[in-house]
């Protein structure tokens, strides 16, 4: 059984991670929807270069306008195995969190939640507010997962594609539908 998973993707900084992310998805044989704000698409250009969006829809099955809130995935009937949002905006976590399904990308992750699907959002903002905290705590009470992308030091990274490239499997990791690919901590031998 191939399984299929939405990749939002809204204009926070760190695009990599969503190009990271659909490598993961693609190299775990996941199929990938993808939906993309308008500010996705100038923080790919901005951050990685004008290829970067031609780069990220070579790498998925279908891409959705964000602005079809009639696309197969704004149903719960559409047959995916849940959501990553990378990276999510503190504004897409807010709609999310309370329900304000203005366009593809939160109606989205919404059907998520309320098919009880896995949702994971890689929230991206430094620092957080009080209404960050509280719209975190809000999606995370609905069954979402709230994934931020801190580098995992341990592994000890010697890039910047080090770090996503190890967010991004994490993150595909905790959908549970392939074999773990994300490096595991090993403590030291001697201990």
């Amino acid at each position: 059984m191939t399984f299929r998973v939405i990749l939002g993707v809204s204009g926070a900084s760190g695009a990599a991670l969503a190009l990271d992310t659909a490598k993961a998805l693609r190299s775990a044989g996941i199929g990938v929807d993808l939906v993309l704000s308008p500010m996705a698409e100038r923080t790919l250009a901005l951050e990685i270069g004008p290829q970067a969006h031609g780069d990220l829809v070579a790498l998925v099955d279908r891409v959705h306008p964000i602005t079809d809130l009639g696309a197969t995935i704004a149903s719960g009937s559409y047959p995916v195995a849940g959501m990553i949002v990378a990276p999510c905006s503190m504004r897409s976590l807010a709609a999310i969190a309370q329900g304000l399904d203005d366009n593809l990308l939160t109606r989205a992750a919404s059907v998520q939640l309320k098919e009880r699907r896995s949702l994971v959002l890689l929230a991206r903002e430094a620092p957080l507010t009080l209404a960050h905290l509280r719209n975190m705590t809000a999606v995370t009470e609905m069954g979402g997962i709230i994934m931020p992308p801190v580098p995992a030091f341990y592994l000890r990274p010697q890039t910047t594609q080090d770090i996503t490239a190890q967010i991004a499997a994490r993150t595909v990791d905790l959908l549970r539908l392939a074999p773990i690919q994300a490096k595991a901590w090993t403590p030291p031998t001697g201990e």
